[in-house]
């Protein structure tokens, strides 16, 4: 398959997984970034950060960085926000620059926000 290809959608609503999220990031920009969920202002945000595994300064073995991906994943999915995170991987035209993190603003489902919001 070619690298600016992408394999079909999941099914709408069906869970992310971590080699999904991947094979996003490796099609989209050919670099596996790191990934952060931040909370600012009473709103969460998915952070596409400008560091990434194949660099040499990259603070994560490939061990490390799976396990905290799957860790990422599980959250967005307990969120409610796979199509979302999904959608925005695959679309968006912005790409993760030195210094300049990518931020989609997710729009948790009513009663979920509070599980994770203080």
């Amino acid at each position: 398959m070619p690298s600016s290809a992408l394999p079909p959608p999941p099914e709408p609503g069906s869970p992310l997984s971590a080699q999904e999220v991947l094979d996003l990031l490796q099609t989209r920009w050919q670099a596996s970034y790191d990934l952060q969920l931040v909370q600012r202002r009473g709103r969460l945000y998915l952070q596409v950060m400008w560091a990434y595994l194949e660099q040499q300064s990259f603070p994560l073995t490939e061990e490390g960085y799976r396990s905290k991906l799957e860790e990422l994943v599980g959250l967005l999915n307990g969120l409610g926000v796979a199509d979302q995170v999904r959608s925005w991987l695959a679309t968006t035209s912005d790409k993760p620059r030195q210094g300049k993190a990518m931020g989609l603003a997710l729009e948790i489902p009513a009663g979920r926000a509070s599980e994770f919001l203080l």
